[in-house]
């Protein structure tokens, strides 16, 4: 049997636990083959010091049997970068899965291949999500059919760990999780906005309104350009 092929994007400005929770996951599984793909391999800032080198170029890419979009701030330039929009597309055609992290799912969304499913994001993005006309859920990860997508940041490692009991069992997810010591007791309750105190609340909303406001408007966008095709 030949190992799975998993394309997960990295980009500019990615915000990389995005990306490597479940880059972890997967590459604890023997039959996992992950690449890391972008337009070149010239390695791309993420929002900390960590640099990450793409290991393929689009134009090299193998059909994936999966296709993962991590979050971050440079998801803005990239639902609105036809080049990584239609690399995603033909992606999708032949792939197993489609799946994101965070607001990778935007990107998704912006490519169209959300409509008619049921997805997830980070918290703050939710809304966004469906003005892309997405049925967004507020779900650590949400399974559609062939669309799985993760919430913020660190549901991707329990993102990882379900498309690894998706695709091997339960047993091996499992495995995995034990193998990572994946075993979360976050000092303070207040991961989510329904049980973070108010004023933390507050505060994460008036820091994060200027980018939530340029994406959400991004987003009206390409919602009216979709119109006036399909007018």
């Amino acid at each position: 049997m030949s190992k799975m092929k998993i394309g997960i994007v990295v980009f500019p400005n990615i915000t990389q636990l995005d990306m490597t929770g479940p880059l972890q996951v997967f590459s604890s599984v023997a039959d996992m083959e992950v690449s890391l793909v972008w337009k070149d391999t010239t390695p791309v800032a993420s929002d900390t010091p960590l640099s990450i080198a793409p290991t393929i170029a689009f134009a090299d890419c193998p059909q994936f049997d999966l296709i993962c979009v991590p979050g971050g701030y440079g998801t803005d330039a990239l639902m609105q970068d036809e080049v990584v929009l239609e690399f995603l597309r033909k992606q999708a055609m032949g792939a197993r899965y489609v799946t994101s992290v965070c607001t990778g799912a935007l990107v998704l969304g912006a490519a169209g291949l959300l409509d008619g499913y049921r997805a997830t994001t980070h918290w703050n993005a939710l809304d966004i999500l469906a003005e892309l006309g997405v049925e967004a859920v507020d779900e650590r990860v949400c399974i559609d059919r062939d669309r799985i997508t993760g919430g913020g940041v660190t549901a991707g490692i329990d993102f990882g760990l379900t498309v690894v009991a998706e695709v091997y069992g339960q047993k091996t997810a499992e495995f995995v999780q034990l193998r990572l010591e994946y075993n979360p007791k976050p000092p303070f309750n207040a991961g989510s906005p329904l049980t973070a105190p108010k004023d933390v609340v507050e505060t994460a909303r008036a820091n994060l309104k200027g980018a939530r406001e340029t994406r959400m408007g991004i987003a009206k966008r390409i919602a009216a350009g979709r119109k006036m095709t399909a007018h």
